[in-house]
């Protein structure tokens, strides 16, 4: 096995790590381990996960630890691991993996790799890989903006500050975001040497589709970026056409419900420092002299996380004469309840609640045209439900069936999103469905007139 984290002079190779996990003899010794045949393994059913264990002595006491283990402890050891261990746990061990691509809920990590690493960078992306037997994840278009945005949204736009020396409350740092003229400003940033922090801001996106750039600058260390390039759409005015009770079927066929961002998790931390008196005796003579305090600022983090949870309610609209529980005829009406729930003990100026919601039909293939839901209420949890339908006769709230849609499941797939935070953006991707049997057409009856 080659090295895989470096120490000193001996260095790992990423190729070499990369080319044994990838190897026959590596995948069989695992199929070996685990009981699963090779082929089976092999499959495509299958991934490997990886994570690297450094072993080391921490005040006295032998420990074993991935990279998420050590900077999940450091956090709650108050930072006494970074500081014995700054080049193990907080580089070398986080370094020695971390993924190329997006795949399993993991984020791709294209940051420094030269550098001493902050916990909240290392508990979302660093020290995990990822062997797969088929093809690579499919992995979103290449794009020439740094974050996509709604417009009339509030959003958290971030970067890592790094202190190559030490930025103390006698001379703090602050980053500056200048965006489309107005400056905001993240002040009283305190972070001990060699180490990092995200600085923010949370702003209101525009009320029309637009690219904008954003200028940040700051007064101590050094950001992770200093241009951002933001891309504000606009996701109202794709809904379906009017449904036709000639329309039918053409060539449709069923299609599966797509993947869409997800992550339901987020971890950032704020560093504050206090001071630490030492007093020094300096003696100028015989009992005389003077004191001086010769003290230092010692470190603490104040840790933060937000997560999310989220439901869909698909349900036959009230006006649809033959429905039965969750049973119902095509082209009716169905309507649909979601709700975002944001849970957090951060300070509100870390986070947004639950903003946006969209809903994707089966019979366009979960594309082509889709829902942009109406947010009731706001707050902790948020709550969407259809606009207005132009089309419905009662003014309903509801998306109408294809009166041709077959019998079988009729799947809504809605997307829950713009839940900001320091650490990325908070989703969700849900589904709920109805089932349908029959058509509307069998609730008509024609009868001859009065002779």
């Amino acid at each position: 096995m080659p090295r895989i984290i470096s120490t000193g002079s001996k260095k790992a190779s990423i190729e070499e790590i990369k080319k044994y996990f990838c190897s026959e003899y590596a995948v069989k010794l695992v199929a070996q381990q685990t009981g699963i045949a090779y082929e089976e393994l092999i499959g495509g059913q299958y991934k490997l996960f990886l994570e690297p264990i450094a072993y080391f002595k921490h005040n006295g006491i032998m420990m074993a630890m991935t990279a998420h283990e050590a900077a999940l402890y450091d956090n709650q050891a108050g930072g006494s691991l970074r500081k014995t261990m700054t080049s193990l746990t907080h580089k070398n061990l986080p370094l020695a993996m971390f993924l190329e691509y997006a795949d399993m809920g993991f984020q791709a990590y294209t940051g420094a790799t030269n550098k001493t690493c902050s916990n909240d960078t290392i508990i979302t992306y660093l020290g995990m890989g990822i062997v797969w037997f088929t093809d690579p994840p499919e992995q979103p278009e290449p794009t020439d903006y740094d974050y996509e945005y709604r417009v009339d949204t509030d959003v958290i736009t971030p970067v890592t500050l790094y202190a190559g020396s030490e930025i103390n409350p006698d001379s703090p740092a602050t980053v500056s975001f200048s965006i489309n003229g107005s400056t905001y400003r993240m002040n009283n940033i305190v972070i001990p040497e060699g180490d990092s922090q995200i600085a923010w801001v949370k702003w209101h996106t525009p009320s029309e589709p637009q690219d904008i750039t954003i200028y940040v600058s700051t007064n101590k260390g050094s950001l992770s970026q200093s241009t951002i390039r933001a891309k504000v759409v606009d996701l109202s005015g794709n809904d379906p056409p009017d449904p036709k009770a000639t329309d039918t079927m053409g060539s449709w066929t069923a299609s599966s419900v797509p993947s869409r961002e997800t992550k339901t998790y987020a971890a950032w931390s704020v560093w504050w420092a206090q001071w630490h008196p030492y007093w020094v005796w300096h003696s100028t003579g015989k009992n005389t002299g003077y004191w001086v305090d010769e003290g230092w600022y010692d470190f603490f983090r104040d840790n933060y996380s937000a997560s999310m949870t989220a439901t869909t309610r698909i349900e036959p609209d009230q006006k649809v004469p033959t429905a039965s529980g969750d049973l119902m005829k095509s082209g009716y009406g169905v309507t649909n309840t979601v709700t975002a729930t944001v849970s957090t003990s951060a300070p509100l100026s870390h986070y947004t609640y639950g903003q946006t919601a969209v809903s994707y039909f089966p019979e366009f293939g979960y594309g082509t045209y889709w829902r942009l839901l109406e947010r009731l209420t706001s707050g902790t949890t948020a709550r969407f439900q259809f606009a207005k339908n132009i089309y419905s006769t009662y003014n309903q709230r509801v998306h109408f069936s294809p009166v041709w849609f077959p019998d079988g499941s009729y799947t809504v797939n809605t997307h829950v999103m713009d839940i900001w935070t320091p650490a990325g953006m908070l989703a969700m991707n849900l589904t709920d469905d109805v089932t349908i049997s029959g058509s509307l057409y069998d609730d008509w009856h024609i009868a001859p007139g009065n002779p």
